[in-house]
């Protein structure tokens, strides 16, 4: 959907709103703007925030103004609070990136959080977006222990500024097998 593809650009990334005030500190954006300057109506808004798959959208409680939940690259606090996750999360990505992560960890590329997800099923369908997928196994506690922090979005997306290489316990494939306990 074409439209939802736009409102994700229009709630995470428009630097231009966020600096004229039209997005707030907290990432919301009046629902009037989007339908006076860009062609959405609110049955249509109402349709992307109920039906996306991944419950990237939230409206406030009277419906004036919408936002999303996770993954953007403009600096607004969206109120997430520090969890402490799981022992294990997954990185969802595609196999050609494997290299990189190996030299580099995980970065958030352009957004301000790397993406995490509670199980591998969700991680090869984040890779499978990018190329052929892999779920690359975190060692969460390890992280903990070293001081980083973790948040989880309200639709369940776990969160965390960035993964260095050696808290990369395995690389799962999604037709079985896994690669390199241990990158170091």
């Amino acid at each position: 959907m074409r439209e939802g593809k736009t409102l994700a650009f229009l709630l995470r990334h428009d630097k231009e709103a966020l600096v004229e005030g039209v997005i707030d500190r907290n990432g919301w954006r009046d629902v009037r703007d989007l339908v006076t300057h860009h062609g959405y109506t609110i049955p249509l808004l109402e349709t992307i925030v109920t039906t996306d798959d991944k419950g990237r959208y939230e409206f406030d409680k009277p419906h004036t103004k919408i936002r999303a939940r996770q993954g953007h690259s403009i600096d607004v606090d969206v109120g997430l609070c520090e969890t402490v996750p799981p022992i294990t999360l997954y990185h969802g990505t595609a196999v050609a990136s494997i290299d990189a992560i190996y030299r580099d960890g995980i970065k958030p590329q352009s957004r301000l959080y790397v993406h995490l997800s509670s199980d591998m099923e969700t991680a090869f369908k984040v890779g499978s977006r990018h190329g052929k997928p892999c779920a690359i196994e975190i060692d969460t506690v390890g992280m903990i222990e070293h001081g980083m922090k973790f948040y989880l979005s309200n639709n369940g997306v776990w969160l965390t500024p960035f993964v260095d290489k050696s808290y990369i316990k395995r690389v799962h494939f999604q037709y079985g097998g896994y690669h390199k306990d241990n990158v170091q």
